[in-house]
């Protein structure tokens, strides 16, 4: 029981607590360059490992910025601006990180993936079987029922995650060696969620090569700070004006947490909102872009690609019939009970993990010339998600996607059940390098929320500018 108020209790925190860079403005205008001096110092301290194996920072830590040369308006995260202190010259090669990684990380077993797929369809299927149990004693199509439900869709979704984690890692090759029954559990476990497997692996894995490239990056690119009135930036300087500075932050953040949170995912998936612009606007569902792209080299579904997109359309076509078959033949209320609950809060997971691993207040973004696949991959960010529940009980049915990110990063062919490993060497060879925030995941995502709207150019980096609001960002 109280997993399920915890549960629930976070998915009502999530609802007002996420905040998008605007994702109604996928093309941004570029802004002139800010040009700075100063150098950068940096002090790291070391990182204690917790007993249940995620590393936390101890309270005596204090990781410092030194002379960045204009740090205004940057707020600052349990990071203490950490990713802003780096150079071009701190960033290792790909060889000597994988050097310090143990062979046997890179190893898929496809005994142990099987496990860990039996299991999370084992939860998930106990979770429905309650469901199920629950349409004689309290129906869905009466509304005073719908807090159950609710309560339901929290815990049900949240199992379920465990079934999309296991099929992204078989979109990254990452389950088995058996590629054959990599791509049939992965289109299987993904077209039940509603995901486009071949679709989402091709655009996932553009992700992964650009993590906070401003302008190739697949999601979660911030929009640019306008020279004229506009976006996103603009309408939270509304909206303090109006509410003032208090009410103002909270109303913007409560906002942008709910269109990222429900419309955020689909409109990805339907749109492209929040990718960068380099490849126009695109459909996951349709192969050829919606606009012209700005570099057409970079079209986000080439060649062979255009015909996967269209298997995965199969696959969507078919859960989509059979869900329309379930509402003709047993109602709306049960079919979003049972299903549509629990599929939307898979999807705030979703967003969760990939927006928080990447985006904080004082983590930067990078132009073209300036990004490197080390730069993005060290500018992932591992998280406490071991510690939302007394017994990390979400952390591993989510096979502890979050708090070993960083090391999915840098090789997204790392078993998640061998990612601890890997995390440890990394954290271990790269201390100065690895980033862990241990600030509580339901003040990172209202932190963000409020802070993450738009950024600008400051020397070789991008930035979030929340001049006027760093402390009440920080204070929690």
């Amino acid at each position: 029981m109280r997993l399920t108020v915890a549960v629930f209790a976070l998915f009502v925190s999530c609802i007002g607590a996420f905040a998008p860079s605007s994702s109604a403005s996928r093309r941004r205008s570029m802004v002139p360059p800010i040009r700075l001096s100063g150098s950068v110092a940096l002090k790291v301290a070391t990182i204690e490992s917790s007993t249940t194996g995620a590393f936390s920072p101890s309270s005596s830590d204090q990781i410092m910025t030194g002379a960045m040369g204009d740090l205004t308006g940057i707020a600052f995260s349990g990071l203490k601006g950490k990713a802003l202190s780096w150079r071009d010259e701190d960033f290792p090669k790909s060889i000597d990180v994988k050097k310090t990684i143990p062979a046997e990380c890179f190893e898929p077993d496809t005994t142990t993936s099987m496990a860990y797929l039996a299991f999370s369809l084992a939860a998930t299927a106990a979770c429905t079987a309650v469901g199920v149990g629950m349409l004689s004693l309290c129906s869905p199509s009466n509304p005073f029922t719908w807090p159950l439900w609710a309560a339901y869709a929290a815990v049900t979704g949240t199992a379920a995650t465990g079934l999309w984690v296991v099929a992204h890692e078989c979109g990254h090759g990452a389950f088995s060696k058996n590629k054959r029954l990599q791509d049939v559990v992965g289109y299987t476990l993904h077209s039940l969620l509603l995901v486009p497997y071949f679709s989402w692996q091709r655009s996932h894995a553009v992700h992964h090569q650009y993590t906070n490239n401003l302008e190739l990056g697949e999601t979660h690119v911030p929009e640019q700070i306008p020279e004229e009135n506009g976006g996103s930036s603009d309408l939270r300087k509304s909206m303090l004006d109006k509410f003032g500075t208090e009410n103002g932050l909270k109303a913007f953040g409560a906002l942008q947490g709910f269109l990222h949170l429900i419309v955020g995912w689909p409109a990805y998936l339907l749109w492209g909102a929040t990718g960068g612009g380099a490849r126009g606007m695109t459909n996951h569902f349709f192969p050829d872009p919606l606009t012209e792209p700005d570099i057409p080299s970079k079209e986000l579904f080439p060649g062979d690609w255009k015909q996967k997109v269209v298997m995965s359309d199969i696959g969507i076509a078919a859960v989509v019939g059979g869900l329309v078959a379930w509402t003709f033949c047993n109602g709306l209320p049960q079919m979003m009970a049972l299903y549509g609950g629990p599929y939307l809060v898979v999807n705030v997971w979703l967003v969760l993990y990939t927006w928080l691993q990447h985006t904080d207040v004082d983590v930067p973004h990078f132009s073209m010339d300036k990004h490197s696949f080390m730069k993005g991959a060290f500018h992932t960010i591992d998280r406490p998600y071991d510690k939302l529940d007394p017994w990390g009980i979400i952390d591993f049915l989510h096979h502890k996607i979050g708090t070993t990110h960083v090391a999915h990063h840098f090789d997204s062919r790392i078993p998640h059940y061998k990612a601890q490993m890997a995390t440890d060497a990394i954290r271990q060879n790269f201390p100065e390098l690895y980033l862990y925030d241990p600030t509580p995941v339901p003040e990172a995502l209202w932190r963000i929320c409020r802070g993450c709207t738009a950024v600008e150019q400051r020397d070789n980096r991008w930035i979030w500018n929340n001049e006027g609001l760093e402390e009440k960002l920080q204070k929690q």
